[in-house]
């Protein structure tokens, strides 16, 4: 009852300056809108970099090649091509814990059919390649090891460029020329989406990798830059990649001082690497935001001083009719958390509103925001730390007032 009574009073002498109020409050507001904000920002960036690496399949491990040094400078992974076929056939054949693996071989190519043509993304891959990215066909179907060994000039085509190049037709069947080279489509791969600002991984052509490198990268290429293999569970996932490992440094004879010439790196890896940074520059963000909330709680301490000062004569009166200080001291206290609290609502309102206004205005950067229910209550609980913290100084004060000093007061 005590308690109701309080709040009431601080409501009312709240309500008496309310654009003094407001203004303090101001930081308040401003600080909670702009952690969530950015908090929703970063949660969103990581959501979008989890999905796309979600998208590689399920319990995917990636080997690089590369990672050598010329002339002094390391070139790093993936420069140089150093896993042969060899290295393929042999984790393929002598690792049993991986259920697939396919080569990966890149490039960019005009693709014509008719008077229709557009440039794309290539990738020469392995019969095992849809199945460790879980790319399912809406038509057609997958190419086969007998077109893997005879380098045969078939293609897996993606929707978006099945899209651009024949519109509604099904394009199983159809020819199209890469590099003036005709490839009879065999499948139509089913769409993936958006895979980060701007990638459309449906903006695509698979064809196996023997022909890629024959017909599209040149008959001189015998390395593959990456290959990617699939464990049969999640759980011997490290195995495997122990054991890749293992097996790729006694084929490269890497003595026990030297470095690999290779990387061989796991999905929860890749995903921790990808997201990384976005975690770094949410947690600066949310500092430089969380700044302004320390200087709301100046703000409001300052106005607490002065409203102890303002009502020095009330505060006598209420204790020469009993009041103890204890009773001040919950007054004064009780107003500066209503301060912070209302503060903090207003500014959860306004950063879960500039959370779903942020992606809409900044479309064109790809920007993606998760609101997290956890930043909320967070946010909440700090601004009302922030009023007892800063509004027990003053509280205090007005707390040891002589009751008669203050009657006198003017």
């Amino acid at each position: 009852m005590i308690i109701l009574a309080t709040f009431k009073i601080a409501l009312r002498a709240l309500r008496r300056n309310t654009l003094r109020t407001l203004l303090t409050m101001l930081g308040i507001i401003i600080g909670v809108g702009a952690v969530i904000a950015v908090v929703s920002i970063g949660s969103g960036a990581k959501a979008q970099v989890e999905a796309q690496i979600a998208s590689m399949g399920q319990n995917v491990i990636m080997i690089l090649s590369g990672n050598v040094s010329r002339g002094g400078f390391r070139m790093g992974f993936g420069t140089a091509g150093t896993l042969t076929r060899e290295d393929f056939e042999a984790i393929r054949k002598e690792l049993p814990d991986i259920s697939g693996i396919s080569p990966e071989v890149w490039a960019s190519a005009q693709i014509a059919v008719g008077n229709q043509n557009t440039s794309t993304s290539v990738r020469g891959v392995g019969v095992d390649y849809l199945d460790i990215r879980s790319w399912r066909l809406t038509s057609g179907a997958n190419f086969t090891e007998a077109d893997v060994r005879n380098g045969s000039k078939v293609a897996l085509i993606g929707k978006t460029t099945a899209d651009l190049l024949f519109g509604d037709e099904d394009p199983v069947g159809k020819i199209i020329r890469i590099k003036n080279a005709p490839f009879t489509i065999v499948g139509l791969l089913a769409a993936k989406g958006m895979s980060g600002p701007g990638y459309d991984q449906d903006d695509i052509i698979f064809v196996p990798y023997t022909s890629a490198m024959t017909r599209l990268v040149g008959p001189g290429q015998t390395t593959f830059r990456s290959l990617t293999a699939q464990a049969a569970t999640a759980k011997l996932v490290p195995t495997v990649q122990n054991e890749i490992t293992n097996l790729l440094r006694q084929r490269h004879r890497i003595g026990p001082e030297r470095e690999d010439d290779f990387l061989v790196r796991t999905q929860q890896e890749i995903s921790e690497m990808a997201t990384a940074t976005s975690k770094i520059m949410t947690w600066l963000l949310g500092s430089v935001a969380a700044v302004s909330l320390l200087v709301g709680g100046i703000g409001i301490m300052n106005i607490m001083l002065v409203s102890v000062t303002e009502r020095t004569r009330e505060i006598g009166i209420r204790m020469a009719v009993g009041a103890r200080g204890r009773d001040i001291l919950l007054q004064f206290l009780t107003e500066a958390v209503v301060l912070s609290v209302l503060g903090g609502c207003l500014g959860i309102f306004i950063g879960v509103l500039s959370s779903r206004v942020l992606p809409r205005v900044l479309s064109s950067l790809g920007v993606v925001t998760l609101v997290s229910p956890t930043s909320i209550v967070v946010a909440f609980l700090f601004s009302a730390v922030i009023g007892i913290f800063f509004g027990f100084y003053p509280a205090r004060k007005a707390s040891q007032l002589d009751p008669i000093e203050s009657l006198r007061y003017e």
